[in-house]
């Protein structure tokens, strides 16, 4: 049961991860090319790693 719910939490993590992605691009609306994608990508999950680091939340238990 525990190793199931340690999947949930991560895949929880995926879809909020996911959900920020599609509501930049929504912004935005229309990309000129991959590239520009690509950098959008980046940029958030940067900006998601930095968050991460500075937080004090255990997001995934490692046992």
């Amino acid at each position: 049961m525990t190793q199931l719910h340690c999947r949930l939490k991560s895949t929880n993590c995926l879809e909020r991860l996911n959900e920020k992605v599609r509501r930049r691009k929504k912004v935005i609306g229309i990309f000129p090319n991959q590239e520009s994608a690509i950098r959008l990508i980046e940029a958030i999950l940067i900006d998601i790693n930095e968050d991460w680091i500075t937080s004090s939340k255990l997001y995934i238990r490692m046992k």
